[in-house]
């Protein structure tokens, strides 16, 4: 009778362990296309980081708590162009919005430093999105209320759900100072702090984080020197090619502009070294790219090619 009894016990423990390895945050990981023991819990649990999905904005003129050099995400579709503060956005990290009548998530993972912006759109579907809480590669894991499906940011891809494998479509986003977008963009709209939570945007919840050589959570891919771990990159990807441009070498560089090319495409790298600010364009059309720390960029693009000043 121990025996079975202890048979019992054995069996038991492992369903358990199957099932805690296969539900993570509510979320089922059984058969992602990511290592399962790869997908972390970032602490807060799902939607304990709570995304706006009623967004408010407010003129440049009023929104005076912003400073020249704090930083925003700019973005642009059809004449209408919108600030989204870092400072709102390390609280929330997801915006869902609308812009033109085109619906849109506006994303930002403060552990790697990536803002992106995708349409929402998916097979004629708009999904919104929240916070799942996991991270992978020390990445934020979006995921669709629709579906449930877990979405990598930097891969802009589902990696776990009905929707895995398929693609989100980037969409061009500036991340520069609310100086720098507010001069280019003098009637621009600013997400507002009366989000309907309350949080203190004037406090940066990851200070000293930028300056730490180390991550909060373990990556895969260490990436090599002689740049920080926390070095801003340019990164551009394109036909499955992928390169980085460490700002340390854009300075070193000292040009705001020259012609480059990625997976047969060609492009333009522009260069604010004044604004700590780069992204590209082909035919003075703004392309997609991504900035993030060295460490991220490396970690999902453990090939990439490296932009070294001349």
């Amino acid at each position: 009778m121990k025996a079975i009894a202890l048979s019992c016990a054995i069996a038991l423990s492992l369903l358990f362990t199957v099932a805690w390895a296969e539900v993570l945050n509510g979320f089922d990981i059984s058969g992602a296309s990511i290592p399962a023991e790869d997908i972390r819990r970032g602490g807060p649990p799902r939607d304990g980081i709570p995304a706006i999905d009623d967004p408010r904005f407010e003129t440049a003129d009023k929104a005076n708590w912003l400073q020249p050099d704090d930083r925003v995400l700019g973005l642009v579709i059809g004449g209408d162009a919108r600030a989204y503060p870092v400072a709102i956005l390390n609280w929330h990290e997801i915006v869902n919005d609308e812009i033109a009548g085109q619906p849109i998530a506006v994303t930002f993972c403060p552990l790697c430093n990536t803002g992106m912006v995708f349409d929402s759109r998916v097979e004629e579907q708009a999904l919104t999105f929240g916070v799942s809480g996991l991270l992978y590669q020390s990445d934020v894991l979006l995921y669709d209320r629709e579906t449930e499906t877990l979405w990598s940011q930097i891969w802009s891809e589902g990696v776990a759900g009905p929707l895995m494998d398929t693609q989100l479509t980037a969409l061009p986003v500036k991340h520069t100072t609310w100086q720098a977008w507010r001069e280019a963009h003098p009637t621009t709209q600013v997400l507002s702090r009366d989000t309907g939570f309350r949080r203190d945007y004037l406090r940066d919840p990851y200070a000293g984080y930028e300056q730490s050589p180390t991550t909060l959570f373990p990556v895969s891919n260490q990436a090599p020197g002689p740049w920080h771990a926390k070095e801003w990159v340019l990164g551009v990807s394109f036909n499955g090619q992928h390169k980085g441009y460490p700002f340390e070498e854009l300075d070193k560089n000292a040009q705001a502009r020259f012609n480059d090319t990625v997976g047969g495409q060609p492009f333009t790298v522009l260069w604010d070294a004044d604004h700590r600010s780069a992204s590209i364009e082909w035919q003075e059309e703004s392309l997609p790219s991504l900035t993030a720390f060295w460490f991220a960029w490396y970690a999902f693009y453990p090939g990439t090619e490296v932009f070294t000043a001349p």
